[in-house]
């Protein structure tokens, strides 16, 4: 007997996805039902809660003493892939880093052909999520950052290097975060 497609994955969460044979012979499989990630442990979610809050913490207070928002939404969501899904092709340092300057590159050629408005600032996402595609670069947050650029019009001197050394202390609090908790899985789980 045959175990089925969840049961063979329950019983095995490190295993790789079971297929069945369709119902017609020589059809192609079907994938098994694939279920929510486990649980994590008190200590790990503690951990995975307080690396990102701090960095995040450590970004506002940068932002205060140079009197400029270093904080925007895209890298509240690249610290939380960084920090509790780190082994994810979402979060790393590529994708963080290289894929948030493709965002506000492509943010700025939109703002540049187009203006500001709804409009110019979905073609901007449209963009970025084709560009960091190319690039296998992928990293959704990136593509905020984009509509950000458009939407709120950064000047590009100040806003372009704090994004880079913001994007950069995210990278490196995930790699220090990593290392400090033994159980956690290493990241990144590769650099480029």
């Amino acid at each position: 007997m045959n175990p089925s497609p969840t049961t063979a994955t329950a019983a095995r969460p490190d295993a790789a996805p079971h297929t069945e044979p369709g119902p017609q012979a020589g059809a192609a499989p079907r994938p098994a039902v694939l279920r929510a990630p486990a649980r994590p442990s008190a200590a790990a979610a503690l951990h995975s809660v307080s690396a990102a809050t701090t960095v995040l913490l450590a970004l506002v207070a940068i932002g205060a003493a140079i009197h400029e928002p270093v904080l925007i939404p895209p890298l509240a969501a690249s610290a939380a892939l960084v920090h509790s899904a780190p082994t994810l092709p979402l979060a790393q340092p590529r994708g963080v880093v290289v894929g948030h300057l493709i965002g506000a590159a492509a943010g700025y050629a939109v703002l540049a052909a187009a203006g500001s408005s709804g409009w110019a600032a979905a073609v901007a996402a449209g963009l970025t999520l084709a560009l960091l595609t190319l690039a296998r670069t992928p990293h959704s947050p990136a593509v905020a950052t984009a509509v950000v650029t458009v939407l709120q019009t950064p000047a590009p001197a100040r806003f372009v290097p704090l994004l880079f050394g913001s994007t950069v202390l995210l990278v490196l609090t995930g790699y220090a975060g990593s290392r400090i908790r033994r159980a956690a899985p290493r990241y990144p789980a590769y650099w480029w």
